[in-house]
């Protein structure tokens, strides 16, 4: 819903020109447009009106300077203020304990709290090289414990078994015995969430928390539920000190609504974010980043990370020298392309992170049928024989129909996809002088060069 802010400043960046101060007068509707935004995607009233206040104090008066407009001066006030509202700085987890460092997770039904801990437990294992378990005190909800299980095997952490007929205290207790005699680095505890709060969720988890002694208590909160999202992390606040804020669900519809509650309402920073569905969705929160998506500034610094991260750098190497030998382009060549596009994240995920200006140039396409399309081009290749694939040449019309039938698309459907491929057999010829592996340095380059994050010609 915080589109709706993006959209509104980008019309008030139009109607400030040519001012060279930023006064009460100029700035009114700017200030109306940024309280209504915010109210719209249900940041609760008393935030809406500090951080207004903010602003105003911040803005007025200030001189508009050297290549900036009088709007985006007043953005970039704008960004500041929301940087300092959702925590400047980041904080790391206090892992630094003799291990287990435990790592309670706290928060309603539905706010993600299981899928969170699967993420969380991979982040650590990849980037802090952590030996992790992971264990569920969750006996209510039915095959919450099951889940738990499945999402541990997908990023190869370890499970601590429990059963719905044991107490949470009990497992809790077992598991952190467990984990200290296996020499378990981090215990990550998944407790039970409810629909709404209640007495005997807020008394058991207490407990828990008394019995554990954790390290991080993090409050799973959804981004999608606004104003009540606030409520419900001033309850858990008040019966839990919480170190850590972890969003879900950032990929929705709000923008990250909740992100400027929260952290204002509970005082604990925000940790983490979820970014997408998949196992791999989680991101370290920077407040410096998320204040530019929601300006529509976009975020070049996680795009850049997310392409660097998906592109297997020994294969573009090999596929480099392999053109600039004179082997050719086949559609082996083509169909990695198209995998190295997916692990990516996909195209919705990579375009989530550009600027406004250029995402509202790719608004007629329509992303979902895009991602099919690629999938289609895939199955068409995976119809193929070996033989076909390393010499396409080969492929005339009888062929066409059997792979065709096989990939269950039109003979049509696979001429388009041929012709896509001699495109890009075409543009590979000419990248013969090793221009393909410049390209693919010039992507790790750019990830120094935009440390700090915002986009060329933004306010920072």
């Amino acid at each position: 819903m915080l589109e709706n802010l993006t959209q509104r400043l980008g019309r008030v960046m139009k109607t400030m020109r040519g001012e060279a101060r930023m006064t009460e007068a100029n700035i009114g509707d700017a200030l109306r447009e940024v309280r209504m935004a915010l109210l719209e995607a249900d940041v609760s009233l008393p935030v809406v009106k500090d951080f207004v206040a903010q602003v105003k104090e911040k803005a007025l008066g200030e001189d508009v300077v050297g290549s900036l407009t009088p709007g985006q001066a007043f953005v970039g006030v704008v960004h500041e203020q929301l940087k300092q509202l959702m925590g400047e700085a980041q904080v790391p987890l206090a892992l630094n304990q003799q291990p287990p460092a435990i790592i309670l997770m706290a928060g309603l039904q539905g706010a993600g709290k299981t899928t969170t801990v699967g993420k969380l437990a991979r982040w650590l294992k990849q980037n802090q090289k952590k030996k992790v378990m992971v264990v569920s005190c969750d006996v209510y909800r039915p095959a919450a414990i099951d889940q738990l299980k499945h999402v541990a095997e997908q990023v190869g952490a370890s499970f601590f078994p429990s059963s719905p007929d044991q107490k949470p205290l009990d497992i809790a207790a077992a598991a952190v015995d467990w984990a200290r005699k296996h020499h378990e680095e981090v215990l990550i505890v998944d407790t039970a969430g409810r629909l709404a709060i209640d007495q005997a969720m807020m008394d058991e988890i207490k407990a828990l928390h008394a019995e554990l002694k954790p390290v991080e208590t993090l409050f799973v909160v959804d981004a999608m539920q606004g104003q009540d999202a606030a409520n419900t992390a001033k309850a858990f606040s008040e019966a839990l000190p919480l170190t850590g804020i972890v969003l879900t669900k950032l990929d929705g519809d709000s923008r990250g609504g909740a992100a400027l509650s929260v952290r204002q309402i509970t005082g604990a920073p925000i940790k983490f974010a979820g970014t997408s569905e998949k196992i791999d969705g989680l991101e370290v929160f920077d407040a410096e980043r998320h204040a530019g998506r929601i300006l529509g500034m976009g975020d070049i610094v996680a795009l850049v990370e997310q392409v660097t991260a998906g592109v297997d750098m020994e294969a573009a190497q090999k596929l480099a020298a392999k053109v600039k030998s004179g082997g050719g382009f086949d559609l082996n060549d083509f169909l990695a392309q198209i995998q190295q596009m997916k692990q990516m994240g996909g195209l919705s995920s990579l375009m989530d992170k550009l600027p406004s200006q250029l995402t509202a140039k790719a608004g007629a396409m329509d992303m979902d049928k895009v991602e099919k399309d690629i999938a289609r081009k895939q199955g068409i290749i995976h119809s193929m024989t070996p033989k076909e694939r390393s010499k396409p040449e080969l492929i005339k019309a009888t062929r066409k129909r059997r792979i065709a039938a096989g990939a269950g698309v039109q003979v049509h459907d696979v001429n388009r996809m041929l012709k896509e491929f001699e495109q890009m057999q075409d543009m590979m010829k000419k990248m013969q002088g090793g221009g393909l592996m410049k390209m693919m340095k010039r992507m790790g380059a750019m990830k120094g060069m935009m440390g700090g994050g915002g986009f060329p010609g933004m306010p920072r």
